[in-house]
């Protein structure tokens, strides 16, 4: 098993190379000059290198909400989970200060407007509200949590569940940038909320609790769709073993009228 602190190193290069690549492309690059594609272009493509680089040592989870859910299907340890997000931590501060000491070098410029910090009402590029954010948020993670835990079986090598992932997160910018700047990803809101200051850092609490729910929310999906059982998650409880067995006669019944009307 890879050390805690082979986990915390890994982690926290992966994720500063994840924020100067993608954070670098939003706030060095902007909008107008290489678009949002070109932004979304630069997180998917920087995961996706990091993916390949690190993926075999702890995973490249480079994001908390997929920790989460690690632990939520036991697949870590609450423990272990404590050096993922360390590290994570790190790194994005890391890297979102690599961003900022290259930017700081343009006479007048200031973080506080200018660092892709996420937000909603007056900190949304397209004027979105709480509502829509946190909708975004929670549908965005759980989609990013539930793609990292279908292609973590033995049949997926680190550089193919990091193309997935990678995939995933150039739609998560193209769908949400318009929304609150894309996130889906604590450490990365943290990171820009810190240079950005005021109202980034009041609004913060969402993009910390939003993708933490979505990964709840991704752990139920997987479950739905994979050969893995509630019973070896941590979501296992009698009211949610009784919520399967519900959801299960009912889809049984489902097929039974549909054969009987075939037949």
């Amino acid at each position: 098993m890879t050390s805690n602190s082979r986990v915390l190193g890994a982690e926290a290069m992966a994720t500063a190379v994840l924020m100067i690549g993608g954070l670098g492309a939003a706030v060095l690059g902007k909008e107008s000059a290489i678009g949002l594609l070109g932004i979304a272009l630069a997180w998917g493509l920087s995961l996706v290198a990091v993916s390949h680089a690190i993926g075999n040592i702890s995973g490249c989870h480079v994001n908390p909400a997929v920790t989460l859910a690690m632990v939520l299907t036991r697949k870590i340890t609450p423990a272990r989970a404590v050096f993922y997000i360390l590290g994570q931590i790190i790194g994005a501060m890391i890297g979102a200060l690599v961003v900022w000491g290259i930017a700081s070098g343009v006479d007048g410029w200031s973080a506080r407007h200018n660092f892709s910090a996420n937000g909603w009402g007056k900190w949304s590029p397209g004027g979105f509200g709480l509502g829509s954010v946190m909708m975004i948020e929670i549908i965005l993670a759980a989609i990013w949590v539930f793609v990292v835990l279908c292609t973590a079986g033995r049949a997926f090598s680190p550089g193919a569940r990091g193309l997935s992932v990678g995939l995933v997160l150039i739609v998560v910018n193209l769908v949400s940038s318009r929304v609150d700047r894309a996130s889906a990803n604590p450490v990365r809101s943290l990171a820009s909320a810190v240079f950005s200051g005021g109202d980034a850092l009041k609004q913060l609490w969402g993009f910390i609790v939003f993708p933490l729910v979505g990964a709840a929310v991704g752990v139920v999906a997987w479950l739905a769709v994979d050969s893995a059982t509630l019973e070896e998650t941590m979501l296992d409880s009698d009211v949610t073993r009784k919520i399967r067995d519900i959801a299960d006669g009912v889809s049984d019944r489902a097929v039974g009228l549909v054969e009987d009307a075939v037949d």
